[in-house]
């Protein structure tokens, strides 16, 4: 994340307009805050739900708490887009898939 950091600017210049994945387990890019304070205005994030931790070895409450959080910080303002930060993989219930998609619908109506 720190040379992504550094390289925003120029990657901003050349016509980047999106981050995906937030891979919330890789250094400063764990810090969601900062990440859509400096970058916000100027890219779209997607991914940022844990498919390391959290998605498999969470309970379902755990994903809905995961996913609020990570909605309280990204969504403000738009430029983010819910998505998990790696492909799904087989470890995970499917209540825990469940609970995302459930986590995002509950959010949009109690935050619209």
């Amino acid at each position: 994340m720190g040379h992504f950091l550094r390289e925003s600017g120029d990657l901003i210049d050349i016509g980047v307009d999106i981050l995906n994945p937030v891979q919330t387990s890789a250094g400063r890019m764990s810090n969601l805050a900062e990440l859509k304070r400096r970058w916000g205005s100027r890219l779209t994030f997607c991914g940022a739900i844990d498919t390391h931790r959290v998605l498999p070895t969470g309970t379902p409450d755990d994903v809905r708490r995961e996913v609020h959080r990570v909605l309280d910080v990204m969504a403000p303002g738009g430029g983010y887009m819910v998505a998990s930060v790696h492909t799904i993989m087989d470890d995970v219930p499917p209540e825990n898939i469940i609970a995302r998609v459930d986590a995002v619908s509950e959010y949009r109506r109690n935050y619209r």
